[in-house]
């Protein structure tokens, strides 16, 4: 049996010793022992430092807290902060996004989630849908948000004396009250994709009510908004030639989910080299977009957000202004002789993906067994020859005779002066000179495009890029009925059998149903040829790496990145679990 002896018994005087006794006993022990004896402490203070630090951090976790302040850049200038004008300009809609809400919105996979939306029925016709919307919801000026600012949004929009983009969203749609809280949409006909319609920000009534159409451009509240979401406008700062420098916005108290960062900063450049350097400088935490062509110029500090978007790129064949483009042997040659994957390598910095019809992978109504028009060039100039378009003065360029008319195989490529597509373009004229074809390249800045070319239709070539949106219904872009402004039939295509299926599609509640008219759309279209189909680009969203949470996989629009920022943070604590 061991013996058990009390340590003090072999101390004189039997005590502990204290403090002091114990640094003398450091001070006659030998020099060995004694480094010996305090690294020994100093392992047991830092062994019981670990052992308090690895138990708070075992018990206790990380939350967001309130704080912080988040500044982003914007290209371009602000002017129509406001639901009913800003579809046309990205900046404006990035503001929208977050000063105003709607009925519904989108979550981080691209998937409608409510808003100021509490719930809501579809009739069995698929013609009414009502609404009831969430209680004790309040504009930034405190006054109570109810369904007459929806009806008033609605009919703003509706009204064709305010010229919104967004009015033939809204033919054959009648809105009633039914009371404060609730309300009707009506259908003239089943439109599939209606409840998307309803992400449109609603605009206060009581501001705007007495406000002409006239002076409804030129109001204040377009650059000093009033809204009832996650944000509030703050102040709005200017230079000396009356610029717009910079919006601050605060987190909105009241809403019904209080965002974490206190403040939203958006200051406004005129390129993505000035946004660049602004990050460089620290002058700004996150840019709102990045091309892939600059994606090596930003590396400090930020993640790159990529992020999936229904936007494609391709180049529309205008074949009432080109008698060659009026030939599908050419519009074929030309799809064959495209190289996408050098596109995508070369230009894109593998920032993108391929793309072969206008229903993109991974978005509804995509099918991947319909024939695509892979990279071909001896089958393009096979396919030329037998249709008699042929080289005849060896100069390099083919020509044919067309109603005893000699017709050089020359394109005129639009597009617009971003450096992405100049280059994207540049690429495609050397692919299709190796096939005998002569191409000139016109760009100019987009604005020009729209105004000059695409409402008049007087392009023979355009390379351009369409948004479908969330549902993408393609009614807008390949219809018959669109192919004049402001519709975007952009290669004013016309098929009957393809303006049935696309009509059928859209009133079509049953969704296997829609997919299956949609392949068809596809086989049909892609056998046409009215264009050649590019790329969806990836959506590079780069923000400083203390802004956490942001998790984006799918967006119907850039703006939407801001759908749900009330869950971003910059600050956190650490509670007990």
């Amino acid at each position: 049996m061991i013996k058990l002896i009390n340590i003090k018994s072999i101390i004189p005087g039997g005590k502990w010793p204290n403090w002091r006794q114990w640094t003398r006993l450091l001070k006659v022990l030998p020099s060995r022992e004694r480094w010996l004896t305090r690294g020994l402490i100093l392992v047991v203070i830092i062994s019981i430092i670990l052992l308090i630090v690895n138990l708070y951090l075992d018990k206790t976790q990380t939350e967001p807290q309130p704080g912080g302040q988040y500044t982003e850049g914007l290209l371009g200038q602000p002017r129509f902060i406001n639901p009913a004008l800003a579809q046309t300009n990205d900046t404006d809609r990035d503001l929208v996004q977050l000063v105003y809400s709607s009925l519904f919105k989108y979550d981080h996979q691209g998937a409608l989630i409510s808003d100021l939306a509490r719930k809501y029925e579809i009739s069995e016709d698929g013609l009414n849908y009502e609404i009831t919307l969430k209680k004790d919801i309040f504009w930034h000026d405190g006054e109570l948000l109810t369904t007459d600012d929806v009806i008033f949004t609605i009919q703003i929009i509706q009204n064709s004396e305010y010229k919104s983009p967004l009015r033939n969203n809204w033919q054959g749609v009648t809105v009633e009250k039914i009371d404060d809280f609730n309300l009707r949409f009506k259908l003239n006909n089943i439109y599939a994709p209606f409840l998307h319609n309803l992400t449109v920000s609603i605009m206060p009534k009581h501001l705007w009510a007495g406000i002409s159409a006239q002076n409804f451009p030129l109001a204040q509240y377009n650059l000093q908004p009033v809204g009832s979401g996650p944000y509030q406008f703050k102040e709005l700062n200017q230079n000396k030639e009356g610029q717009i420098e910079s919006i601050k916005l605060i987190r909105n108290e009241n809403f019904y989910q209080p965002a974490f960062i206190e403040k939203i900063t958006l200051k406004f450049y005129n390129n993505q080299l000035d946004l660049i350097n602004a990050y460089q400088k620290r002058q700004i935490d996150g840019i709102s977009f990045l091309s892939a062509i600059n994606q090596s110029k930003l590396t400090n500090n930020l993640n790159i957000h990529q992020i999936s978007l229904p936007i494609y790129y391709a180049v529309f064949f205008n074949q009432t202004e080109s008698k060659a483009l009026s030939d599908k042997t050419v519009r074929l040659a030309l799809a064959y002789a495209t190289n996408k994957e050098e596109i995508i390598e070369k230009i894109l910095q593998n920032q993108g993906r391929i793309v072969d019809s206008p229903l993109l992978p991974g978005w509804l109504g995509h099918s991947s067994e319909t024939d695509i028009y892979d990279f071909a060039l001896d089958h393009a100039q096979n396919i030329l020859e037998q249709a008699d378009w042929k080289d005849l003065n060896e100069d390099g360029l083919r020509e044919k005779t067309i109603n005893q008319e000699e017709v050089n195989l020359e394109i005129t490529l639009l597009t617009t002066d971003w450096p992405e597509l100049e280059q994207i373009a540049q690429l495609l004229k050397e692919q299709w000179e190796k096939i005998g074809a002569r191409v000139n390249i016109e760009t100019t800045d987009v604005t020009t495009i729209q105004q000059d070319f695409i409402r008049p239709r007087q392009y023979q070539a355009l390379l351009f890029g369409e948004v479908l949106g969330a549902d993408p219904d393609p009614f807008a872009f390949w219809h018959s009925s669109q192919k004049k402004d402001p519709g975007l039939n952009l290669a004013l295509y016309q098929n009957k059998k393809v303006d049935k299926l696309l009509q059928e599609a859209r009133q079509t509640m049953d969704q296997s149903a829609r997919i299956d008219k949609y392949t068809e759309f596809q086989k049909l279209l892609i056998e046409d040829a009215p264009a050649v189909f590019l790329y969806s680009p990836t959506y590079l969203y780069p923000v400083n790496k203390k802004i956490k949470r942001i998790n984006i996989e799918k967006l119907a629009i850039p703006s939407q990145r801001f759908s749900q920022i009330e869950n971003w943070y910059i600050k956190t604590n650490r509670v007990w679990k």
